[in-house]
């Protein structure tokens, strides 16, 4: 595909990054000519200077034949404007734009349509954050949590501990610890490499393990692999941006929610915008604070500031001083490794959150969910499987029988209501949503085609 990135701050990088060894044609547009020239410097693709919402500019990084333009500047408006632009000047078939500001997302069904804001998607970074962080609490000990074909099954990282029923036994014991409960190990990370999970593999303590299940089975999983954490019910948030404002307001009917804001005037706004959160005036990184208010008593300190090093230092300072785990936003994907398992338990990266739904639209082969794991390298991806035995490669075919590219696992197909953990004789049908993981994501293009129809010409 022809593909147009305006944007070249961390999430248009990052996008960029992802798509260009996947055989498209990529051209990137910003304001910024160092940032151009770096990413030039490091990939294949082409770079354009100048303001991505200006017909010269979008024609001259290609639009008049592309396939889709992404709009994800800093300026909501902008990005707003560059596809009205895509769309009335050069009828370009795909339009997503990153929106930020509230307003915008409010309205969003009155305004964001074709006759009036062409944008065909739009990606509320924020909100994706707070929905991330809120799977997170809503089961203790994971590090990370996605949901498929809308919400009825979940792929799940948790790291192993002594302790767990299921460590220092092969994987087949699975079945005979829970003989009620189908799951699917999908990838097993042992000291950063990935192993291909067998039924004689044995887990160890510290692996990171991926497992496929039905929503409603993920506790029952996971206490085999670690001692089930009870569940968290005191929360403490620093930082009332907009992630934190999103996060307060999800959690303060069923959690007790205290935020900490710096700025007295923002604070005052939270605390009119939220009914049970108790909003403090405050630095999060002071510790006669957080002795004032009980920080060992907190179950989850969650650092949401627009500061990494703020939020890193915060996260510390709770986790000494007693808070139970700690929970840390980070822009910087590079401080990502360095941090997690340490004194912050779980760092988030808005980036990953964002790059997975800008991919769920940009993927071809009727894949409608795409989340992107372990910074980047590997993909969680829900595909629909369409046509008939003679136009699909999947349709009719047991799982045994499909060539799946190498690393690719099918953990679980659902079929209407019904979700069933794939084995290798469990045959795939017209309209079934097939899970799948790739512990290497340079195969994605191999995953698409397998999932286009054919046309057949008689």
């Amino acid at each position: 595909m022809k593909i147009i990135i305006l944007g070249a701050g961390q999430v248009g990088a990052t996008l960029a990054e992802n798509l260009v060894g996947e055989q498209n044609d990529i051209t990137i547009v910003d304001t910024n000519l160092d940032k151009l020239r770096s990413l030039q410097d490091r990939f294949d693709l082409q770079v354009v200077f100048g303001h991505g919402s200006h017909p010269d500019i979008l024609r001259k990084a290609g639009a008049e034949d592309a396939d889709m333009v992404v709009a994800v500047t800093n300026s909501d408006e902008v990005n707003i404007v560059a596809c009205q632009v895509a769309y009335s000047m050069f009828n370009t078939p795909l339009k997503i734009a990153r929106i930020r500001t509230n307003q915008y997302l409010k309205y969003r069904d009155e305004l964001f349509h074709k006759d009036d804001m062409p944008v065909d998607h739009f990606i509320a970074p924020e909100a994706l954050v707070t929905n991330y962080i809120r799977r997170l609490i809503d089961y203790p000990g994971a590090l990370q949590v996605v949901e498929f074909a809308e919400g009825k099954v979940s792929l799940v990282a948790v790291k192993a501990y002594y302790g767990g029923l299921l460590v220092g036994h092969a994987l087949s014991a699975l079945k005979e610890h829970m003989p009620h409960i189908e799951t699917r190990v999908a990838a097993i990370y042992r000291r950063g490499n990935a192993i291909k999970p067998l039924g004689t593999t044995i887990i160890e303590a510290d692996d990171e393990v991926f497992f496929v299940a039905a929503t409603k089975h993920i506790r029952a999983v996971m206490s085999e692999l670690q001692k089930l954490e009870r569940s968290y019910r005191r929360i403490m948030i620093a930082g009332g941006g907009n992630v934190g404002f999103g996060l307060a307001r999800a959690l303060e009917k069923t959690h007790s929610v205290k935020l900490i804001e710096r700025s007295k005037e923002r604070a005052e706004f939270l605390s009119s915008g939220l009914d049970n959160t108790v909003v403090y005036v405050g630095d999060a990184s002071d510790p006669e604070l957080l002795e004032e208010e009980n920080i060992e008593q907190i179950d989850v300190f969650i650092a949401v500031t627009n500061d990494d090093e703020a939020n890193i230092m915060s996260a510390m300072l709770a986790k000494r001083m007693g808070a139970q785990k700690t929970m840390v936003l980070i822009k910087r994907s590079a401080y990502v490794d360095l941090l997690q398992g340490g004194e912050v338990d779980i760092a988030v990266s808005p980036q990953q959150a964002t790059i997975s739904a800008l991919l769920t639209h940009i993927r071809r082969g009727d894949i409608v969910n795409v989340y992107s794991l372990r910074r980047g390298a590997a993909e969680a991806i829900e595909a629909i499987a369409h046509g008939d035995s003679s136009t699909s490669k999947v349709v009719g075919k047991t799982i045994g029988e499909i060539k799946l590219p190498p690393g690719t696992t099918i953990g679980a197909i659902v079929r209407g209501d019904e979700v069933m953990i794939a084995h290798d004789n469990t045959r795939i049908n017209t309209d079934d949503h097939v899970i799948l993981f790739m512990v290497d994501k340079k195969h994605i293009v191999e995953v698409e085609k397998l999932f286009q129809v054919s046309a057949i010409f008689i």
